[in-house]
């Protein structure tokens, strides 16, 4: 079911270990020195296979991400708004990640530019707690949304592109 290029990112990740969430205190910041260990190796593979498409930083609690993410289309870069929480039951319940300049411009979506992540990425989260994090989110998460939901938004007249 997964393709060998999938695979491949995937088996570049680091998996993690500590299952804690924020309201771990001592073991939340081992998991978030885990979690900014994996996001770096992913950053650093995309940028040498040339597929750099995301940049991310939390608040100093690491409970809420923002940033940037961004499609190319047609040698156009799409840019946009990327943000979420940390539930208080991570790393068993996957983050919701949301884009919320997109919000109700597609069905895969809900309330808040939260991306519908439920029939293929959350079963094969909850089958890897706690080894996935944020990275994997973005890479299993994201990423195939973005490859799916954006070329087509594109093509609708719904995504324009800003030039800037």
């Amino acid at each position: 079911m997964v393709d060998e290029c999938t695979r491949k990112t995937l088996s570049n990740i680091p998996l993690l270990q500590t299952r804690a969430g924020p309201r771990d205190k001592d073991l939340w910041v081992q998991r978030l020195k885990e979690e900014y260990q994996a996001l770096i190796k992913y950053v650093q593979n995309n940028k040498e296979s040339g597929s750099d498409w995301f940049r991310l930083e939390s608040n100093k609690e690491g409970t809420r991400w923002f940033g940037k993410c961004w499609y190319m289309h047609n040698l156009l870069k799409y840019e946009f708004d990327v943000e979420f929480d940390i539930p208080v039951t991570y790393p068993t319940t996957a983050p919701e990640i949301a884009l919320p300049e997109l919000d109700g411009k597609t069905a895969k979506m809900y309330r808040g530019g939260k991306i519908c992540l439920t029939d293929h990425f959350k079963p094969l989260w909850a089958r890897n707690v706690p080894k996935f994090g944020i990275a994997h989110a973005m890479a299993l998460g994201l990423a195939p949304w973005l490859a799916v939901e954006i070329p087509d938004l594109i093509e609708k007249g719904i995504v324009t592109y800003k030039d800037k």
